[in-house]
């Protein structure tokens, strides 16, 4: 009679842990599948709207960090969802190029970084896989909003002289 009750529990949560990991995978679109109609998130760094992020990555609040001064504005943004990596990079490379973004590095090796700059911006990313399955996508974004002259020339004057 316990080792029916036993079984039972097993067999339930073996089935509540298949709903989980497969639970609206259905849904869900290919990343990749369609650049033009990739959602982009209110929250991301304040009001940065030129990275767009694909629907099936939720935002780790945990794993970013934004930050913000008189001159500067950008931080450390992680993603996480069920993608494919390379899926996720070619996602990536497209949207941002659509969005003006010039790649100027990449690297691969277990985790793919990748390089964008654009005007008084620099976004790095690293593309990785996570646990379950799971992709995460870590951005480290910068934008110098003084568009470079805040005493930039005078501070190299001074070292020239």
């Amino acid at each position: 009679m316990q080792k029916a009750k036993n079984m039972q529990w097993v067999l339930f949560l073996g089935m509540v842990l298949a709903l989980m990991l497969t639970g609206g995978c259905a849904n869900r679109n290919v990343v990749g599948s369609d650049t033009t109609g990739a959602p982009q998130l209110s929250n991301f760094a304040d009001d940065i709207r030129d990275i767009p992020i694909p629907g099936e990555l939720e935002w780790d609040r945990k794993g970013s960090m934004v930050i913000k001064t008189e001159s500067f504005r950008g931080g450390i943004f992680t993603y996480k969802g069920r993608v494919e990596v390379m899926s996720l990079k070619d996602y990536m490379v497209a949207s941002m190029q659509d969005n003006k973004w010039r790649l100027v590095g990449e690297s691969a090796s277990k985790d793919i970084m990748l390089a964008f700059v654009k005007p008084n911006k620099t976004c790095m990313m690293v593309i990785g896989e996570g646990v379950l399955g799971r992709a995460e996508l870590k951005l480290y974004v910068a934008i110098d909003k003084t568009g470079g002259v805040s005493g930039g020339r005078a501070m190299q004057d001074s070292y020239a002289q």
